[in-house]
């Protein structure tokens, strides 16, 4: 039988996991009964199970840990441990509503050399790729999901030879050009004037002849980046 403190100790613990699996979200299961696992045995080591401990009238009572939550019981010098620790896999969506306070980690590592990935794929483990990823967030849902930095930083070059009066020139691949200001356009070498000299319209540019006219044989050169 377990004295006050004792109890008053488990009490403490299983609220704080239960912050720690995220008592303020929105996704993950707040209502219901959560199935009971099976008892984990002293003598073994185990990552999950439920735990009996026994309140100072008696009651027999569990404690188990899920969603992300990894529970580690284990024997050694006669004496039970367990102990619960953040890592594990996520069982149920889940989202932490920082409202308006600061939600962020110290101690990261800064790299000094920016290899990206070429291998990275979806859901990947750790170990399983090489270079770095970016971290970004859905919008739409929340989600934070990974972008290989070659899709945040996009570029192009492409050139054309005009016939007589050619005006509208389309990139290959039909790219979503960005605005004006970050599209460069060269006629024959000589820079044009952005919004002035020529228009950009989704993946294609138009040229102006404004004081100048297109030529059979003119080289355009179109530059972007985004």
């Amino acid at each position: 039988m377990l004295t006050k403190q004792r109890t008053k100790n488990y009490k403490t613990l299983a609220f704080g996991l239960l912050m720690l699996s995220g008592i303020a979200v929105s996704a993950q299961q707040t209502t219901g009964d959560v199935t009971k696992l099976a008892d984990v045995n002293p003598g073994t080591t185990t990552t999950a199970g439920a735990v009996r401990v026994i309140d100072n009238k008696g009651t027999i009572k569990y404690l188990q840990s899920q969603n992300g939550i990894t529970m580690l019981s284990n024997t050694t010098a006669d004496v039970t441990t367990t102990t619960w620790q953040l890592g594990g896999t996520l069982t149920d969506d889940t989202f932490i509503d920082v409202d308006g306070n600061i939600f962020g980690l110290n101690g990261i590592e800064l790299i000094s050399t920016e290899t990206a990935s070429t291998d990275a794929t979806t859901e990947s483990d750790a170990g399983t790729g090489t270079g770095y990823t970016i971290l970004v967030r859905d919008e739409a849902t929340g989600a934070t999901k990974k972008l290989l930095a070659s899709d945040l930083i996009k570029s192009g070059q492409e050139a054309f030879t005009a016939t007589p009066a050619q005006t509208a020139y389309a990139l290959t691949g039909a790219p979503v050009l960005p605005s004006f200001s970050q599209v460069w356009v060269y006629r024959n070498g000589a820079k044009l004037i952005a919004n002035v000299d020529y228009t950009v319209t989704a993946s294609t540019v138009t040229l102006v002849e404004n004081g100048y006219a297109i030529y059979a044989g003119d080289i355009v050169e179109v530059q972007y980046i985004k």
